[in-house]
Order: C-alpha cells, then structure tokens, then sequence
C-alpha cells in the first residue's frame, strides 16, 4: 500500500522479479562454481542477496523494489550450484543423496521458518517493539523485516570466512 501497487504487481514483486533471475543465471552461476571458488561463489551470493534484502527495506518505488528483487534472486541463484559441487566433493556418489536430500530439505524448512520469521518481526514492529532501535525506528513494518533479513545475512557471510574450499575431485 505504501507504493500503491496493483495485484498484479505484487505477484510481479514475488514471482517473477525473484524467479527471473533466479531461473536464468542458474547456469552461468554453476559454471562459476565449476571454474572458481564455490566458497566466494556462496558468500558473494548470500552477501548480494543480503544487501539487495536489505535494500528493498528502503526503497521509494515499485521499480526499485522490483530491481531489488531482481538481485535477491541473482545472489540466491549462486547458493544451489555451489553446494550441490561442494557436496559432490565431500561423498562419494554412493553417498550423496543423503546429503543433497538434506540439502534441499533445509531449503524447503526455510522458507517456512522465513514466513514464520517474518510474520514474528511485522507483529513486533506494528506492536512497538523497535522503537528507539536506530534505523528501525519508524520503519513501516514490512520494511523493517527485509532490514533484520539483510542484515542477519551479513552475518550468516562472516560465520562462513573460516570455512574451507573443499578439494576437488
């Protein structure tokens, strides 16, 4: 409603901006994967996706937040390819469903426990629980859960700097 958008646009902001680019650098991202290092690939594409939620938490128009959807589903796009090459490293392949099963599950869980998240962060907000909070404070409530989701991706990017490229095979 801050924007004034139509349906359709909604279901532009949560279909097709993500899936767009999601679907389409799929292949150029494990490519990448492929030649580089799977541990930047992730970090580079959890840190886009972090800032580009982040951003959407201050953006003015439709177009910006479409733009900003765009480039969640750029930096996500990079996580699948990478994992499933890292995995691959890590079990032989009489040994790798289980884990890309796990893989894919965890997936599946979070985007529930995101929903439940969320839902958690606009019911505080719209209760006054940020207020007083820098940058939160006065925040509409939907802009105030893409801020606390960028941000906690930033620190998901940190907990990953020790981690270890695994040894191709």
């Amino acid at each position: 409603s801050d924007f004034g958008v139509s349906d359709v646009q909604m279901g532009l902001l949560q279909g097709l901006a993500f899936g767009l680019f999601y679907a389409t650098v799929g292949l150029p991202l494990g490519l990448t994967a492929d030649r580089y290092s799977r541990r930047l690939v992730v970090m580079g594409g959890v840190a886009l996706w972090s800032l580009a939620t982040l951003a959407s938490g201050f953006t003015q128009s439709f177009g910006a937040l479409f733009a900003s959807r765009l480039l969640v589903g750029l930096g996500e796009a990079a996580l699948s390819p990478a994992a499933i090459s890292v995995i691959a490293d890590l079990f032989p392949a009489r040994a790798r469903g289980r884990p890309v099963s796990l893989f894919l599950l965890g997936q599946a869980i979070a985007s529930g426990l995101g929903i439940s998240i969320a839902s958690l962060i606009v019911n505080a907000a719209e209760a006054g629980r940020f207020a007083g909070v820098p940058v939160l404070s006065g925040l509409a409530p939907w802009r105030t859960v893409f801020v606390i989701c960028g941000v906690a991706g930033f620190v998901v990017v940190a907990a990953l700097l020790p981690t270890r490229e695994p040894v191709r095979r």
